[in-house]
């Protein structure tokens, strides 16, 4: 399976419209969360990358609430939004867990606290696609100051059900960066895009 995924895209319709010929050919697309800013310009972005006709995982992030993405991808024929629960796609398990984990600083974001993250993520089967929009703490989740701000909860789940791969955004000084976890994959993607091979 090949899998293009990307995360943060902040309304970007520029951007949207190059992920759309960046990823023909996918067999699965993945969208990790914060197509919006700060809760403006999701349904335009969206709408950009509902030409995406391979089937479609998207996480809500914490620039847009799990209610409002679903209802901005009601339309998108091909899309499935996650949060908290899995999907089978093409054999493959994936699981999605949205929002910012741990919260955020800021009082608009969309944001679960690590019990919160702890009780979703306990559905998620062994060897499933993550798809988060927050990074495991440790891995791929440090910021301009230095500091992890990734979600225990993540990093634990990781940890007992070692996912095949794992696909993140949130933390953008981390953008195209990539750790593992054993012999989980993980990547913060961020709005460029990359391709994964799943056997």
């Amino acid at each position: 399976m090949r899998v293009f995924a990307f995360s943060d895209l902040h309304r970007d319709l520029d951007q949207a419209a190059s992920l759309v010929s960046a990823g023909a050919g996918a067999d699965l697309v993945i969208g990790a969360g914060d197509f919006a800013s700060v809760h403006e310009g999701l349904t335009e972005t969206i709408e950009a990358l509902a030409a995406i006709e391979a089937p479609s995982v998207l996480v809500p992030g914490n620039n847009e609430t799990e209610e409002a993405l679903r209802e901005a991808a009601a339309s998108w024929p091909t899309a499935t939004v996650l949060h908290g629960e899995g999907a089978e796609i093409g054999g493959v398990d994936v699981f999605g867990l949205g929002a910012g984990v741990p919260v955020t600083p800021w009082d608009w974001s969309f944001d679960l606290d690590e019990d919160e993250a702890e009780r979703m993520l306990a559905a998620m089967p062994p060897g499933a696609v993550l798809v988060s929009h927050s990074p495991p703490h440790g891995h791929v989740d440090r910021s301009a100051a230095g500091d992890n701000l990734g979600s225990e909860a993540v990093l634990a789940a990781v940890q007992e059900r070692a996912p095949r791969l794992v696909v993140c955004g949130h933390i953008h000084e981390s953008w195209r960066q990539e750790s593992s976890v054993g012999q989980t994959r993980i990547a913060n993607l961020g709005p460029a895009g990359a391709w994964f091979e799943l056997d």
